[in-house]
Parts: structure tokens; sequence; C-alpha cells
């Protein structure tokens, strides 16, 4: 197997991770001291989110320039240390790298939009037009037109995503060498792969038809606020689909794809990593990215058995010969999972299940940074602590579209922008929870919820903490070959219990999850093989499970291994 097969990735998010020059920032020299802790918690590679410098106008993902280190992280010798650390440790980092757009500062934008006949002009996607006569109707998917007036060349340049961020023109073959270059560069110091960003919307129709959706942004964001069911959510969802249907999934990409895993594959044992969850960008399983993220299963408010079960139906038979799973339920811009899939009783016991279903199902686990120690949604935010501008534009959406009051269009916003999961790891009960000095102002509050034990340093000090669960999952996965490698088989139970075998050459296992917060006793409908137990969240649990009917306690985790 790959390493990147038997790899437990956790994404780091730079500026929240740890401060490790006391300003308020989370930089590499921070992150360097903490690779022994996860090292020690059963981390075996690094995702590390964008470090390079950036305006920071989309939190990083608008890139001024590709083969430096921001200045607020630390240096390119910062970085090298890092990789030599990492790596030394028998660790592994992997980068985000955004091929779709640059940064509107990046120095390859400033030239291009001085003149039509500088050398780079065409590096970027440009239309001509007139000042308020757009090329076409299209939207940026975070608000507003997709085309930006450019007063120097008398043309629009396009950008998917805000007007700071403009799309560069990959059809443009100095393009696609001088990003290539830009990949060999962070491999040749060392780096082992990247994670690529917003892969889809490399390409757009360059005929540019106008969207057919009859509503427009506005229309369209009242009309799902207003939706009563998920029937007319969904029927809505279905119109927004029109609006940008001709601006991404273009079938260029994948030769592209193609051309880039030729790239990478120069180097040995590296991986390409997809923010996708289209088994498309897997090619024929060997030709463009080796992982693709099985997104749909994060896609609801409560995990069941049954959930799981269908997804992993779906998923499994969708992959193309010779393609691995990769599976997480939470990232940056998607919350945590203590909240998302929490019932507000049970939660750290619903924490502890998500897990489990990370760990244990077939393909390579993503988990996010601070999930460790049970980190939780913070909506705490004033108009002017919010760095995500989801949030700031969701804020001004519910106050002009529908009247909501500042209180009101406050909460909207934290909830749904992206802010809520990024505030500072919990380190101590300190001032600032460890993250920065006292007197200094973090880059984001820090949640106040480090004085209530959900910090790093009494969760290890402890015995029954969540930090403790995590580390015990993790080197159970480590030390359980079946768990890494093994074929999935899933079991026909009754309830909400989630049943399946892990099984390789040599050894199988059974998985048991009760998401039933009473002890169970249930049917195996075809009789469930004996299994000794390896692990379980609860001390009083079966040591054996096999035959007709199997019990658990309430919320269990049952890992067993069978008897050859």
């Amino acid at each position: 197997m790959k390493w990147w097969q038997q790899a437990v990735f956790y994404q780091v998010y730079p500026r929240s991770f740890a401060d490790g020059n006391g300003d308020g920032i989370g930089d590499l020299l921070g992150l360097i001291g903490k690779l022994d802790y996860l090292q020690d918690l059963g981390v075996d590679a690094i995702w590390l989110s964008p470090h390079y410098p950036s305006p920071m106008i989309d939190c990083g993902y608008d890139i001024s320039d590709y083969c430096d280190v921001a200045q607020e992280y630390g240096t390119l010798a910062d970085f090298q240390i890092l990789l030599d650390e990492i790596h030394r440790r028998g660790m592994r980092i992997v980068l985000d790298l955004v091929l779709n757009h640059t940064s509107d500062q990046h120095a390859w934008f400033q030239e291009a939009r001085s003149s039509r006949k500088n050398p780079k002009h065409d590096w970027y996607v440009w239309r001509e037009g007139n000042p308020g006569q757009r090329p076409n109707n299209w939207y940026s998917t975070f608000g507003g037109s997709a085309w930006e007036w450019n007063a120097a060349t008398g043309e629009y340049y396009y950008h998917f995503f805000y007007k700071e961020q403009p799309d560069l023109n990959w059809n443009h073959p100095q393009v696609r060498e001088t990003m290539f270059e830009v990949v060999r560069f962070w491999l040749k110091m060392g780096v082992d792969g990247f994670r690529l960003d917003a892969v889809g919307t490399i390409f757009e129709n360059p005929d540019l038809p106008d969207h057919t959706s009859s509503l427009n942004q506005d229309e369209l964001y009242r009309a799902y606020r207003m939706a009563t069911n998920d029937e007319e959510r969904r029927a809505i969802y279905l119109v927004g689909e029109k609006m940008y249907q001709e601006q991404h999934d273009r079938a260029e990409v994948h030769i592209l794809m193609k051309d880039l895993r030729q790239v990478v594959d120069e180097f040995e044992d590296r991986v390409l990593i997809g923010e996708t969850d289209d088994v498309a960008f897997y090619g024929n399983g060997e030709d463009e990215l080796h992982l693709a993220f099985n997104f749909p299963l994060m896609r609801t408010s409560q995990l069941s058995a049954e959930w799981i079960l269908e997804n992993q139906q779906t998923r499994l038979a969708a992959l193309p010969a010779g393609a691995w799973p990769c599976n997480t339920l939470n990232n940056h811009d998607s919350g945590r999972v203590y909240s998302n899939y929490g019932d507000r009783v049970n939660d750290e016991a619903l924490a502890k299940l998500s897990l489990a279903v990370v760990l244990n199902l077939k393909g390579t686990p993503f988990l996010y940074n601070g999930e460790e120690i049970g980190m939780r949604n913070y909506y705490g935010f004033r108009l002017d602590q919010f760095r995500d501008p989801v949030s700031t534009r969701a804020y001004e959406l519910e106050r002009r579209l529908l009247g909501k009051g500042e209180g009101e269009a406050l909460a909207y916003a934290a909830r749904n922008g992206r802010d809520k999961g990024r505030t500072p790891v919990q380190w101590n009960a300190s001032e600032n929870a460890g993250f920065s000095p006292a007197e200094i102002q973090t880059w984001l509050p820090v949640a106040p919820e480090y004085l209530e034990g959900v910090n790093v340093a009494e969760q290890m000090a402890g015995d029954d903490t969540l930090w403790h669960f995590y580390r015990d999952l993790l080197q159970l996965r480590k030390h359980t070959p079946a768990l890494v490698e093994g074929d999935y088989q899933p079991l026909h139970l009754e309830g909400n219990v989630l049943g399946f075998l892990r099984s390789s050459t040599f050894q199988s296992v059974l998985v048991l999850l009760n998401f039933h917060e009473e002890e169970v006793q249930i049917a195996c409908r075809d009789g469930c093989p004996h299994a000794r137990r390896l692990f379980s969240s609860h001390v009083d649990s079966e040591d054996e499970q096999s035959g007709e009917v199997i019990h658990l306690q309430p919320f269990e985790i049952w890992i067993g291994v069978l008897d050859t």
C-alpha cells in the first residue's frame, strides 16, 4: 500500500493552530513546536492550509506569490525546518494549492491588467465590453457579477470567486508551464503532495452563453431563506445549479489533471488530493488524482446507520477500479464535528461515534485541528470581528433582502459563515487559551469554552477525556491492519446500529456502532461472526460478540477481531 492510503491526515489551519512569536496569528514556528504533540496523538500526515503571501481577502486562498511564505507565518527557511522536522518524525505534509485563480495583487495580474500588449495579459480571462455592459449574465459564486471592469485595458476580467481573485487562463501554454514549475518547486523542496483547491472551476464555457436560471442571485437567496421544508429547498437548489452550469466541471479539466499527474509522478511517492467529490477526478484510477473526498458523507445534520450504509453503498460502487476512498466529516469550510452532528445532550458521545466512522470505514481519513478536544462552533462574533467575507455578505443580505434586525442578522451570519470553525486552537486554561500571550488580541476571538476543560493541557492530563479517546482510536487503527487496508462488507442489523466487517489477507475485524442513546439487543439477520473485543468506548461492554443477537451499550463503539 502507498503511504497516503495508510495515513491519517490532520488539517492544520496555520493562522489558528499555534502562535510561535506571540503576535496573535498562528505561524510555522508555532506548528514546529507542536509536531511532537501531533505525533503523540497519532497523526501520520499534515494537510497545511495556505501558507503563501496573500492580502487575505479570502483567508489565504487569494495567493500573491506561489513560491514563498506569508511574512506573518515565517520564511522559506522556516518552512524548510518544518519540512525537515516533519520528515524526521516519519510524518508527511501536503500543501494547499490554488490552481483556479491568483490574487489581484499577484505580480502576474498587475502586469496583465496594465496593458493589452503586456506578455502576461492573456494569462487571465478577458472579454471585450463597455462599462456597465458585461460579456454575459454570469455570477460570482460569492456574490455579484463574475466580470470586473478594468479601465486600463477597456475590458472585463473573469472571476468565479471574489473580484480580488481573477481566474487564470489555463488554455495559455505559459500558464500551464509556469504553474507546473510552481508544483515542481515545492516537490523539489520535499513536500509530499498537494490538496487542490476548487479543481472543478478551472475552466468555463469559452462561448460564454448566458445562464438559464429563472432567478437572479438576490431572488435565489430570498427564496431559499423563505423555504419551509427540504423539498422546497431542494427545488430552489436545482434552480441555483442552472446559474453556474456553464462555469464549472468542464471536460477540459480532466486533461489538465492528467498532465498535472505526470508532473507529480516525476517525483517518487507523492499524492494529489482534490477538493471535489466527483469520482471522475480519479480518471481510470491511475492517471488523475489519487484521492477525492467523500463529501456526501458529511451532508447531513445527524449521522445514522442508514445514512452511512447508503453513502458507502453508493460511493464505493462509483469508484473506478484501483481508486482509493477518502473520508472526512469536516474541514475549515464546514464548521466543527462536535457542533455539526451533536444533539446538545449527547454531543461528546456523538463526536466519538463520528471519529469511529471516519477512522474505520474503508479509505484515507482526514481530521481537522481542534476536533480532538471537542472544539465547538463559535458564534459570538461582533460584526467587526468577522474575517470571512461570507459572513459579512450574509449579514448584508439578511438586512437588505429580508429586513432582519441587527442581532438576528448577526447571528445568522455567524452560523452560516466559516469563521465559526476557524477560531484559535485552545492549548490550556490560561488567558487566550495559551494560543497567544494574554495581552495580545488574537486574529479571531478565542472561544471561551477553553475555561470549561475544552483545552489540550487539561484533556491530556485527565484520564477519560476526548483527547485520550482520539489517541486510543488512532493507535488502534495504526496497529490493526484490517482497519487500514481491509475490504468493507456491511452487515444487516436492525435499528440505528451500524455494523460492518473490514477484512484483509490475514485479519478480519468487526465494527459495531450504536447510534441509540440506550442499550440495545438487536438481531443480526445473517448472523454475526464470532469476534473478540479489541476496543470499546464502554468499560462494561461485552468481551465477545457473535450469533444472531448483539448487545451494545448506549452510543457504544465496539471493535473486535474475528477468530481465524
